[in-house]
């Protein structure tokens, strides 16, 4: 299994425990580590069975402004911002012990800005990888009905009412 973290963090499969496919088959990605995860698939010659999408980074319907917003507070305090992103990620439970990492602006942009191509989903269901995807229905950072509506006719998608970004419940 090929895991990709998400934005700011590092080894962060463990909070996926009860849904990850540890397969040698598998690649799985949370939040920005869906994106990586994604260009994996679509670029790998090796044999992927099941491709896990834990929280997609979806900001798709988020506007011009509000992305250039998220960019002017990185760029004002990164620490600051990596911070407060943690607390919207575990919101409302309390931060859970996380290995961070600074990812960098350019990482935050491409985060933000990620077409989410539908033509990619496709061409990986026609190869015969069995797309997942599992969203939180209180997830704080990213919009999780509008990430439900785009991905339901692309893959399987596992909607926990009452969990956050990180797939945890209260």
């Amino acid at each position: 299994m090929h895991f990709y973290s998400g934005f700011c963090l590092r080894n962060e499969s463990d909070f996926f425990t009860p849904w990850l496919k540890r397969s040698g088959y598998t690649v799985a990605g949370f939040s920005y580590g869906a994106v990586r995860a994604l260009r994996h698939a679509l670029e790998s010659d090796a044999r992927i069975e099941t491709l896990q999408l834990f929280s997609p980074a979806y900001f798709c319907n988020k506007s011009e402004g509000f992305k250039r917003l998220q960019l002017k507070g990185y760029r004002r305090d990164a620490l600051q911002y990596r911070t407060r992103f943690l607390e919207s990620c575990f919101a409302p439970l309390s931060v859970g012990d996380v290995e961070t990492a600074d990812d960098g602006e350019r990482a935050l942009e491409e985060l933000l800005t990620y077409p989410w191509p539908e033509s990619a989903l496709r061409t990986l269901r026609e190869r015969g990888v069995r797309i997942e995807v599992y969203l939180g229905g209180r997830d704080a950072v990213i919009d999780a009905d509008a990430a439900r509506a785009f991905f339901t006719s692309h893959a399987t998608v596992f909607y926990l009412k009452r969990a956050n970004h990180f797939l945890q419940g209260e």
